[in-house]
């Protein structure tokens, strides 16, 4: 699949068009969750590049993985008069203070990446398909595995982030026939072992899981969990191991737990982000796979809808995400699974990184 290109024609030509309502007073404010992970860093980073290629500015604030200060930064950016919000929340659900906040302003607020629940004042999600995300995962894993009683180890982001959620959707989806059938057993959760027979889980069910495997997207949880659990089974449960990691920052550190116990012999693992690290690890075979979701097409795919909101239209839709309280629009980015077969095509040749970056290419 063709990755886009930082400004596509048609979010050029929006862009192009837009700019002459995009005045100096008029405002984009743009909440991010941390500035501690490289992810977020991209994202303010394409940001900045694309709303200077647009012609106007606008303010990135990090939450710090505090509810309290993302919601400050919300009240200090309506207090300068921005008429679109763009969010990604710390935690879904304590994020919806914000949001109402902004929207009793009269803002328009874009729920970025991660969709905030329970309000009502979501205008419009600019997302990946999460799902799919998680489907790419599985599908990976499936492709690699032999036989029966492959030994899988499942882990999954913060419990707060209904991201999260979606991705194990995706994953579990495919995953859970293979381990009804016995191609996998599942090692490091009871509770995914005791829904082996169902594939459409409920929220309830699945947060029974995630509460067992979650990460909370931290790369020191991530390894000491894997270590936990290697430390908690048998040779048995080792020698090939297939693991859904959930980020490549959980993934790495992660594989460098795997890799280090004696009683592992091969482990394929996943990830997301294509961060520069995982790529370099890919490359050295100590990551097996990635998921590519182009923050430049996610950029301006928020930023087209935030001139369409300030141009008085309404942002394009495919489909809807239930919030807990509201249908929410989205037009779903799509996304690209990256392994060593094919990296220099859609991380090189696409412009994402530069080869610079890497050594061993």
């Amino acid at each position: 699949m063709k990755i886009s290109s930082l400004l596509t024609a048609s979010v050029f030509a929006l862009l192009t068009l837009g700019s002459a309502a995009l005045a100096a007073d008029v405002q984009v404010g743009i909440v991010l969750p941390t500035k501690d992970e490289p992810r977020w860093i991209q994202d303010q980073t394409r940001f900045e590049d694309a709303l200077k290629t647009a012609g106007f500015s606008a303010e990135v604030l990090f939450s710090q993985g505090d509810s309290a200060r993302e919601k400050t930064n919300v009240e200090t950016l309506i207090s300068k008069g921005i008429k679109v919000l763009v969010i990604c929340p710390q935690d879904a659900t304590a994020a919806a203070a914000a949001a109402d906040a902004a929207k009793a302003a009269g803002v328009k607020v874009i729920s970025y990446d991660r969709l905030i629940r329970d309000t009502a004042a979501i205008d419009y999600y600019v997302t990946f398909d999460s799902v799919q995300v998680g489907a790419a995962w599985g599908d990976y894993l499936i492709s690699k595995a032999e036989g029966k009683g492959n030994n899988l180890y499942f882990y999954a982001g913060a419990a707060s982030d209904n991201n999260a959620f979606l991705f194990f959707q995706g994953a579990w989806q495919e995953l859970q026939p293979k381990i009804a059938d016995g191609t996998f057993i599942v090692r490091n959760s009871d509770k995914a072992a005791s829904f082996a027979d169902k594939r459409d889980l409920t929220r309830d069910e699945q947060s029974q899981i995630i509460g067992q495997i979650t990460t909370n997207w931290d790369s020191n949880v991530a390894r000491s969990k894997a270590e936990a659990n290697l430390t908690a089974v048998g040779p048995e449960a080792k020698g090939t191991v297939f693991i859904v990691g959930p980020n490549d920052g959980g993934s790495r550190a992660m594989a460098d737990a795997f890799a280090v116990d004696k009683d592992v012999k091969t482990y394929y693992i996943t990830g997301q982000d294509a961060e520069i690290a995982s790529i370099q690890y890919i490359i050295d075979g100590k990551q097996s796979m990635t998921v590519l979701k182009d923050v430049r097409t996610l950029v301006n795919d928020a930023i087209a809808a935030a001139i369409s909101f300030i141009d008085g239209k309404t942002p394009d839709k495919t489909m809807v995400y239930n919030n807990g309280a509201v249908d929410v629009p989205a037009k779903p980015t799509p996304i690209v699974t990256v392994t060593k077969e094919n990296l220099k095509s859609a991380i090189i040749d696409s412009g994402y990184w530069s080869a610079d970056k890497f050594t061993g290419l």
